[in-house]
């Protein structure tokens, strides 16, 4: 949830639970002194800010945008007695907000709805410390940055804080050796976690376990670690395999997270929205859905583009073009199931602030309920690169026949004030 190169704090948890964002994840270590905890990406230039700043801000701001649960995921590089005031400092803090099993372990994960107003935990539990250690100790001897936690390591013997381990809702890991048999391991609901190379490279070789695995477990997909400058990658991926969790750099802009907003748009922009039955279900024999499969045709969405307006109003008159209005054209595509991916184009309407395309295109779809309508409008500049003049993206499962006026965002996702498209979409 923050930037690589830049300080840490506690604004961007903010300003992703104002957008709604249901899952915060935090990276804790140890401070300096070892007696407290701080919240810092391991390995990077970020600098740390206080685990109380962050979990007082999760409290105060988790349920403006939205009523459903909140997940708190950690990445837990902590000794025993800071897990144990970790714990302490969770339960002071979210009091009856904060969620746990009076179980150990879940044989079924509780609604969204039954959860609301709540805060859960998602992590390792404290038996995988040492591991983690280890990996991290190698990691250590090449070179990283990683806090020196060997000390500790050689006096402790892992009579563990049970407190803590009591609050982990969502038990996690990730894969320590054959992705495939981590997702066969039947038993207690848990979280799975895989690099999105991870994910892409499993989906190759055994799609079907990846989708019987979040029929009843949660996976979590993450950018993998060499995105630096805080980039993303394609969130649809780990949706068409049901991933749950498609975790997503949110401190930027760009495509991903506009496909991230549109997806969220469903369910009344509740944070959370259903899958559809045929990634809950099993077929007859046994048979799950597979995203790369061959689909026959199962509507097909036409999207008829009449005009635009409203730039004038939220821009200056030399914005796009410094001596002429501005040369509007509109990209529309769908992202979804591979054999759903398609991009159309307007033509170009030169010198003019008030275009009228009036195009209509078609999209056939095999699966739309995992379809995004994509729409994007651009200043087309023969002498560099086209200007960017807002998007949109929509749930087609949740798009209506007749005609519309689509408002358009900025890049950061802020709705533009005056710029809308009239358009008009239909089903067959």
């Amino acid at each position: 949830m923050m930037s690589y190169s830049s300080d840490s704090s506690d604004v961007p948890i903010i300003k992703a639970l104002q957008r709604g964002v249901r899952v915060i994840e935090l990276d804790l270590w140890p401070n300096s002194t070892k007696d407290d905890i701080v919240v810092v990406h391991g390995r990077t230039l970020t600098s740390p800010v206080s685990l109380i700043q962050c979990l007082k801000s999760i409290k105060e701001y988790a349920f403006v945008q939205s009523h459903y649960p909140v997940i708190i995921t950690l990445e837990d590089h902590l000794t025993p007695d800071l897990q144990a005031k970790l714990a302490e400092m969770a339960t002071q803090i979210f009091g009856e907000l904060l969620y746990y099993p009076q179980t150990d372990s879940l044989t079924e994960f509780p609604t969204p709805e039954s959860l609301k107003g709540r805060i859960l935990i998602s992590t390792k539990p404290p038996k995988e410390y040492l591991e983690s250690k280890d990996n991290e100790k190698e990691l250590d001897d090449e070179g990283s940055t990683t806090p020196d936690l060997t000390n500790e390591l050689e006096t402790d013997d892992r009579q563990s804080a049970p407190e803590y381990k009591r609050l982990i809702t969502i038990h996690a890991g990730k894969p320590k050796g054959d992705v495939q048999d981590e997702l066969k391991v039947v038993g207690d609901v848990r979280r799975l976690s895989l690099s999105e190379q991870a994910l892409e490279k499993a989906s190759d070789s055994y799609g079907d376990d990846i989708v019987r695995f979040t029929q009843k477990n949660i996976l979590r997909v993450y950018p993998k670690g060499t995105r630096l400058n805080s980039s993303n990658y394609k969130p649809h991926i780990g949706w068409t395999y049901g991933a749950q969790m498609v975790a997503l750099n949110m401190q930027g802009y760009g495509k991903s997270l506009w496909f991230m907003e549109g997806m969220f748009r469903a369910n009344g922009g509740c944070g959370y929205v259903k899958k559809p039955e045929f990634l809950i279900q099993k077929g007859s024999h046994n048979e799950v859905f597979d995203p790369k499969r061959t689909l026959p045709v199962k509507k097909i969405l036409t999207v008829k583009v009449y005009m635009g307006n409203g730039w004038s109003t939220d821009f200056s008159q030399t914005d796009f073009d410094t001596y002429s209005p501005p040369d509007f054209y509109a990209k529309v595509g769908i992202v979804g199931v591979p054999g759903d991916i398609g991009k159309k184009k307007t033509r170009v309407i030169s010198n003019n602030w008030f275009p009228v395309w009036d195009e209509e295109f078609e999209f056939p779809l095999a699966v739309p309920e995992l379809a995004l309508l994509r729409i994007e409008v651009r200043d087309d500049d023969k002498h560099g690169k086209d200007d960017f003049c807002g998007q949109t993206c929509l749930p087609v499962s949740e798009l209506k026949s007749g005609f519309r006026s689509v408002p358009l965002y900025d890049e950061k996702g802020e709705k533009l004030k005056s710029v809308k498209l009239l358009m008009r979409f239909q089903f067959r």
